[in-house]
C-alpha cells in the first residue's frame, strides 16, 4: 500500500490558495490586526505616523507595531529571529502582508518607541471594552509578589543608606555635635549614581529578598486586567481603593462590585469605596480577645446600640464611650468598675476591674463589606483573579512571573 502522495514541488495550480484562509477566524493575529488598526498612531507618539511626501518610503509603524505584538505573544525577542519569521512563518506574512522588514528596522523602531508601545498597551482595555469583551459588574482584587531582578546585598545597602538618610534629616545639625554630613554627603553621591527603582524586602516562600508586589484589578467577564499597579508595601490592606478606584476610572461606571480576599480587609477604605458608589465583598478580619486563653468574652456578645453610641453587655450592663484611639482608628467602651464588680458573669468576661471593648471608627462599613463577601462571591474572585497570574506564567515560562508567589494573607 503507497503512502499519501503530497504534491510536487514543481506542480503549478489552477486556485492559487488565498493567504487569508490559512489564518483561522478566532486567531490572535486578526486580533493585533484590529488593535492596532483603530490606533491614532500620531497621538500615541509614533514616529512616521504620516507618510513623507519626498524621500524614501518607510514601513508604516502599524505594521512594525504589528510586528513586535506577535513577538511578545510568542516570546520572541530577538529582532534577527522576528526578521526570520517574516519570511517563513505564515501567520507573520499574513499579519505584515508579506512585508519583510530587516533586523535593523525592527530593531530601531523598539528603541524609538518605547513609550509610545506603553502607550498603545494602555488603549488595549478600551478596546476590548468597546468590543463587550469587559461588563464592568463584577471586579477583582488581588496581589502577587514577582522577585526584582536586583542583587539582595545591593538592595539591602540601599534600603540602609535610605533609612540612614531619614534619620539623619530628623536632626538638627546646629543642636548635634556629633552629625556627620561628610556621611549623608556621601550617601547622597552613592545613591545618585544607583538611580534604579526602589525594591521592598517581601517574604517570598521561606525567604525574604528583595521584591514588588504587583496589584491588578480584572474584570470578571473574560478575566481581562484592566488596572494594574507595582506596589513596595509587602501586605495588601492599602490596596482596596486605590485599585478599586482605577477600575472605576477605567469603566466608566458609577456602581459595580469589587471582590478581594481578607488581606484586603479596610473599614476606612471600604467607607471610601462606599462613598464613591463601589461595592466592596472583602471577609472582613477582625482583633479577639487576647487573655483568657478564649474563655472571655469576645467583642461580638457585645451589642451595639447606635441610638445611644453604647455597648450593651451580656450581663445587660451598658459600656460608655471613653476615648479614640487615631493609630488604631478604633473607640474605645469602658463599663462601669460597679457594675463589673457584682457582676455573675465576671469571670467569663475580664480579669481587670472593668471590661472594655474596642470598636473600629469604621465598623459598619466593616460589616457590610463582610455580608457582601459571601461563598459565590469569593468563589468568582478565585476563578477571576487567579486566571490571569495562571495565563501569564503559562505563556511565558522564562519571565519573573514563573517565580510568582502568592501575597501573603495577613490580617488587617
Amino acid at each position: 500500500m503507497a503512502y499519501i502522495q503530497g504534491e510536487g514541488r514543481n506542480q503549478g495550480t489552477l486556485f492559487p490558495v488565498v493567504l487569508d484562509d490559512l489564518v483561522p477566524a478566532d486567531h490572535m493575529c486578526r486580533v493585533v490586526d484590529a488593535f492596532v488598526g483603530q490606533l491614532d498612531m500620531e497621538k500615541l507618539g509614533f514616529e512616521r505616523a504620516q507618510p513623507a511626501e519626498t524621500g524614501r518610503p518607510g514601513y508604516d509603524p502599524r505594521s512594525l507595531l504589528k510586528l513586535y505584538l506577535y513577538g511578545y505573544l510568542n516570546q520572541i525577542r530577538s529582532s534577527r529571529r522576528l526578521e526570520t519569521e517574516c519570511r517563513r512563518n505564515v501567520e507573520v506574512m499574513w499579519l505584515l502582508e508579506r512585508l519583510c522588514p530587516d533586523y535593523k528596522s525592527i530593531a530601531e523602531f523598539r528603541r524609538m518607541h518605547r513609550e509610545a508601545v506603553t502607550a498603545a498597551g494602555v488603549e488595549l482595555v478600551p478596546f476590548a471594552k468597546s468590543c463587550g469583551l469587559i461588563r464592568g459588574e463584577w471586579v477583582a482584587i488581588d496581589g502577587s509578589k514577582f522577585r526584582a531582578v536586583a542583587s539582595i546585598d545591593t538592595a539591602r545597602e540601599r534600603f540602609q543608606l535610605q533609612r540612614y538618610l531619614d534619620s539623619m534629616e530628623k536632626l538638627d545639625i546646629e543642636e548635634s555635635p556629633g552629625f556627620d554630613n561628610a556621611g549623608v554627603q556621601a550617601a547622597l553621591e552613592k545613591l545618585k549614581h544607583h538611580p534604579e527603582p526602589e525594591v521592598g524586602f517581601m517574604v517570598m516562600g521561606r525567604h525574604t529578598q528583595p521584591a514588588y508586589n504587583l496589584q491588578s484589578s480584572v474584570d470578571a467577564e473574560h478575566a481581562l486586567i484592566i488596572a494594574h499597579e507595582v506596589v513596595l508595601d509587602a501586605t495588601d490592606n492599602r490596596s482596596l481603593e486605590p485599585m478599586a478606584a482605577a477600575a472605576k476610572a477605567v469603566l466608566g461606571r458609577e456602581t459595580f462590585h469589587v471582590v478581594a480576599d481578607a488581606g484586603y480587609s479596610n473599614g476606612e477604605q471600604a467607607a471610601k469605596c462606599e462613598g464613591s458608589g463601589i461595592l466592596p465583598c472583602v471577609p472582613a478580619t477582625r482583633t479577639r480577645n487576647p487573655h483568657g486563653d478564649g474563655t472571655f468574652f469576645q467583642c461580638y456578645a457585645f451589642r451595639y446600640q447606635p441610638e445611644s453610641e453604647t455597648y450593651l453587655c451580656p450581663g445587660e450592663k451598658t459600656l460608655k464611650r471613653k476615648a479614640r484611639l487615631k493609630k488604631d482608628k478604633s473607640i474605645i467602651y469602658l463599663a462601669n468598675a460597679k457594675d463589673c464588680g457584682g457582676c455573675s458573669l465576671k469571670q467569663r468576661c475580664t480579669a481587670s476591674t472593668a471590661r472594655r471593648v474596642s470598636r473600629h471608627m469604621f465598623e459598619d462599613s466593616l460589616t457590610r463589606m463582610n455580608e457582601r463577601a459571601t461563598a459565590a462571591a469569593m468563589r468568582l474572585r478565585r476563578s477571576v483573579v487567579e486566571h490571569s497570574f495562571a495565563t501569564i506564567k503559562y505563556r511565558h515560562p522564562g519571565s519573573p512571573a514563573s517565580s510568582v508567589t502568592r501575597a501573603s494573607r495577613c490580617s488587617h
